[in-house]
């Protein structure tokens, strides 16, 4: 059995918090928490909504082992459309844009059983490629997975 699930509107906050924890790790990033509250029914909804072929959304989630109701580790990301060109003629391109793992989980392959889900969830759907903007710490987990670095900042994974 998978460590990995879909998150559901339950796991909601959770995400959140999640999130805030990365968003806390990039330097310079605003840490406010404010915007919490806020996002929390539009996350709920959206973690609600039906997974179709057009659906454009997914969060995957891993459940803390020794904390229950609380995850270990989160990554979500987007299936977008961008206009056809030779190397991705219909266009679908995947998106990476938020991988954490909580402080007291790491080093237990989480995130990386994480972004496996994600990564098959984007070639069910048929993307191209997937994109994501990396770390230093966490670029290894991505090399890992297959990603090269492009010249600015973010990576890609031809799939």
């Amino acid at each position: 059995m998978s460590l990995v699930r879909r998150a559901e509107p339950e796991d909601a906050a959770e995400v959140l918090r999640l999130r805030q924890v990365m968003i806390d790790s990039v330097p310079g990033a605003d840490t406010s928490t404010d915007w919490q509250a806020e996002s929390l029914s539009t996350l709920e909804a959206r973690l609600a909504e039906p997974d179709g072929d057009s659906g454009d959304f997914a969060a995957f989630v891993v459940d803390h082992p020794e904390r229950p109701g609380a995850l270990a580790a989160l990554v979500a990301g987007t299936l977008e459309y961008r206009i056809g060109r030779a190397a991705n003629p219909h266009g679908r391109v995947g998106y990476v844009f938020s991988v954490a793992t909580d402080p007291d989980a790491r080093r237990r392959g989480y995130a990386r059983a994480c972004m496996e889900a994600l990564l098959d969830w984007f070639r069910e759907r048929g993307a191209a490629h997937v994109d994501l903007n990396a770390s230093a710490e966490a670029e290894p987990l991505y090399a890992g997975l297959g990603f090269v670095r492009k010249p600015d900042p973010s990576m890609r994974l031809r799939l």
